[in-house]
């Protein structure tokens, strides 16, 4: 499968300080134009230091106090089978970035079971496919989401889909379990590509010289089973939110300097 360029955007930002404060504005952006139409939103979180950076700006920003946050739902990606308190766990990650410190309603987060739980592995990946099924929306059983976050790791993968693994190929389930991943934590739960492509907008977030050979091959028309963030792709919009040295292999036709 070969994307193409022009559906995707390349927006860069000095730093990965700069990067941060960047998507965290457009974040909250997105979200009050969403709510003030009277719509809930779905948005989808990712781990890493830049996931975890975006909602640190963001709940920095002023404009955070006039969201309604009652209206907002949250999600992730993917997460680790770990304890529930267990600092590797993502949920816990942005808990203490931002979610802890908004006014939303503990429903309105919606993360994967730890492996603490009584639930194994399968169990948990089932138990979250349910729970997205029960906001499901026109794309699938699940939300479409608005923003679905997700970092890129050095060899390219989003979520807990990694390159030449069956995982990245499974288009019949929205969640599965991911085990021996070839990044530890060994264990844990994945959305599929679907789920992924059928949010409204792809954003991501990736800083540092080790990106930057995994942002060139996503960008140039890579097979996704071997460079998965080349096959993730918003319905609207697939931007990738970069720093400086994570852009030096992107052509400069590339770069959207307005967007």
């Amino acid at each position: 499968m070969v994307e193409a360029w022009a559906e995707k955007r390349v927006v860069i930002s000095p730093d990965p300080s700069t990067l941060a404060e960047s998507v965290a504005t457009r974040f909250l952006g997105r979200v009050s134009k969403r709510v003030e139409e009277g719509k809930l939103a779905h948005i989808s979180l990712t781990g890493g230091s830049m996931g975890s950076a975006v909602l640190a700006a963001a709940a920095r920003n002023p404009r955070l106090a006039a969201i309604d946050w009652s209206r907002v739902h949250f999600w992730w990606s993917d997460e680790r089978f770990v304890p529930r308190g267990d600092a590797d766990r993502n949920e816990g990650q942005a808990r203490a970035a931002l979610l802890d410190a908004l006014d939303l309603p503990a429903a309105n987060i919606h993360a994967p079971a730890a492996s603490d739980e009584g639930l194994d592995l399968d169990a948990a990946a089932d138990a979250y496919a349910a729970e997205l099924a029960a906001f499901a929306g026109s794309e699938g059983p699940w939300p479409s989401f608005d923003v679905c976050f997700l970092g890129v790791g050095p060899d390219a993968h989003i979520a807990s889909l990694f390159p030449d693994r069956p995982e990245i190929q499974i288009t019949d389930r929205a969640v599965v379990p991911v085990r021996d991943s070839p990044k530890p934590p060994p264990d844990r739960v994945s959305m599929t590509r679907p789920v992924i492509n059928s949010s409204k907008r792809v954003w991501m977030v990736l800083s540092g010289a080790d990106k930057a050979s995994a942002l060139g091959l996503a960008l140039a028309g890579a097979s996704y089973a071997s460079v998965p963030a080349a096959g993730a792709k918003g319905r609207k919009r697939t931007v990738f939110f970069v720093d400086l040295e994570a852009a030096a292999n992107v052509p400069p036709e590339l770069i959207d300097r307005e967007y």
